[in-house]
């Protein structure tokens, strides 16, 4: 009797790896070189190779299906307030810091933040979960120059590419992370709500000390070294609020008395270890001056916000080279997904969207450099930095839940499958809203756009930042001049969203004017400004969609 084959497996698409993300981007390269001239190349031809590596995807897989777990107390019953990790996220985090993507920048000169930038958005492609330790010590560096002692103490461990998975107090580590602890329960986005105390308790080598007793209850990465925390000092309805240094070691080399109460249980982000936090008493130290704690946060924000940007940029172009990927392997009806005119268009429209974030992300991150290296006279990248940086948040990561789960239908039902972490698609669409959500949602970023009007000349900026790209395309010309209206003071708050989309709008198109092709350029002034598509997959008839794909395409 012949035997029949039951099971043999064909027409299925081979996992995406071992591909290198930098070299295979054109997109992330053409917006370096023109935000970044004469940058390193073989620096990110080598770590484009490691975030694609098979090892790298590997540890992304194993960090997060074996979630962080919660140690409160030691088997004698001492409150020991640790989490565990798997050894592939210490594995991530040893590279994040290698690659000096935390407190590194803030001491290598002019165009590290660039630099850091489009090494984040390639990490992200990697594992983004590990990412949020990263950007928080990044973060709060610089706010540490507030209290010269403890930035003394701290800088050098906050800047070294040498990452320290021990849990011991910090001048017996090799490198150091820092964390914020800002939201409580009752607040949330209203920090003005917070309750949390802050008691005087003497002066050190560190300067005024206090006594913390309150709690939050979004606390990330709660095994960072230290982290910076609002309080109130004086009574707790009535006082300012503050912004203090709290420390997971006391300098004695006692445990501090934070107490970490559970951890979340979240949609995604799952190699992150989120919790939810008390302070009993806990010794902590005034940074900056009392009373203007809130200021301080929204210079931190700023940054954690431009992280934001840059991150779902890097998880745009992730699921975009899966589905280009899988696409042009898998076939039906005669002939590759990707042949099909229907998948094309909708490649195409994705390919778009990812390089107009990547464009727009890495702008907001040389006005960064600008600002923060003192190399702007004119003052015109300080200004850019403070209005681009809602912008950006708000769009690039409003657009990123809808962009995975376009990547993910391309894929069909095999990208719906988690698969013990293999389905790279799932863990991406499921890691999409966090930064729609964390440091501001969209209503917040649309109301910090409207304070940001207020700081300079915002209009005659963007003139400026669009003159390259006037009279290029019809509907780009006619899009700036309802953006101008609208900054011209002529927006109510209940029309702040819809300013921040548009200016997003031709901002992206004046940056793909000046360092995309023609074809991606006019297709995407044709869908996003002409028409104003609301679906992916719908760019009109005339679009070169073959060299868009063909762009995109990992090479």
């Amino acid at each position: 009797m012949t035997s029949v084959i039951t099971h043999e497996v064909f027409n299925q698409s081979t996992p995406l790896v071992d591909a290198n993300l930098f070299t295979g981007n054109r997109a992330l390269q053409d917006a370096l070189r023109f935000n970044r001239p004469g940058y390193d190349a073989e620096r990110f031809a080598a770590l484009g190779a490691a975030a694609g590596s098979a090892a790298m995807q590997q540890h992304a897989r194993l960090a997060n299906t074996f979630a962080p777990q919660l140690k409160s107390h030691d088997r004698f019953g001492r409150r020991i307030d640790e989490v565990e990790f798997h050894p592939s996220y210490h594995a991530l985090m040893a590279a994040a810091m290698q690659q000096g993507l935390h407190g590194t920048p803030w001491s290598l000169g002019p165009g590290a933040h660039v630099d850091r930038a489009a090494a984040f958005m390639l990490f992200t492609e990697a594992e983004p979960g590990i990412l949020c330790p990263i950007s928080m010590s990044y973060a709060v560096t610089p706010a540490l120059r507030a209290n010269a002692a403890i930035h003394d103490d701290w800088g050098p461990g906050l800047a070294s590419t040498q990452y320290d998975e021990r849990f011991v107090p910090f001048q017996n580590k090799r490198g150091l992370t820092m964390g914020m602890g800002m939201t409580e329960k009752q607040g949330g986005s209203d920090v003005r709500a917070n309750t949390t105390r802050a008691e005087p308790d003497g002066r050190d080598d560190w300067g005024e000390r206090y006594r913390i007793t309150g709690h939050k209850w979004f606390f990330s990465a709660p095994m960072c070294d230290a982290f910076l925390v609002l309080a109130r000092t004086g009574h707790e309805s009535a006082g300012a609020l503050s912004c203090f240094f709290l420390p997971r070691w006391r300098p004695d080399g006692t445990l501090n008395a934070l107490r970490i109460q559970r951890l979340k249980h979240k949609l995604g982000n799952h190699a992150n270890a989120s919790s939810e936090v008390e302070f009993h008493g806990a010794a902590a130290w005034l940074v900056g001056d009392e009373g203007r704690g809130i200021p301080q946060i929204l210079a931190m924000g700023a940054i954690t916000r431009l992280d934001c940007a840059l991150g779902t940029a890097g998880l745009m172009r992730q699921a975009l080279s899966i589905a280009l990927h899988h696409t042009a392997q898998r076939h039906a009806f005669g002939k590759a997904l990707a042949e099909q005119p229907m998948m094309r268009n909708v490649l195409a429209d994705l390919a778009l969207e990812s390089e107009a974030a990547t464009a727009l992300a890495l702008r907001l991150a040389r006005a960064v450099d600008a600002s923060e290296n003192a190399s702007d006279a004119s003052g015109h990248e300080k200004l850019i930095s403070r209005v681009l940086t809602p912008i950006a948040k708000f769009w690039i990561c409003k657009r990123g839940s809808a962009f995975g789960q376009e990547a993910m239908e391309c894929l069909g039902g095999n990208g719906y499958v988690e698969e013990q972490g293999e389905g790279v698609m799932a863990r991406i669409y499921r890691e999409m809203p966090l930064n729609s959500i964390w440091e501001g949602a969209g209503n917040i970023m649309a109301l910090d756009l409207l304070r940001a009007l207020r700081t300079g000349p915002v209009a005659d900026a963007l003139v400026h930042e669009m003159a390259p790209a006037r009279g290029a395309h019809p509907a780009l010309d006619a899009a700036l001049a309802r953006v101008l209206h609208g900054l011209d003071g002529a927006t109510e708050e209940a029309q702040a969203r819809r300013l921040a989309r548009d200016t997003a709008l031709v901002l992206q198109a004046a940056l793909l004017r000046q360092h995309s092709t023609d074809a991606v350029f006019d297709a995407f002034c044709a869908s996003r400004l002409a028409e104003a598509s609301d679906v992916f997959g719908a760019l009109p008839a005339g679009c070169d969609l073959a060299a868009i794909v063909e762009r995109a395409r990992l090479h």
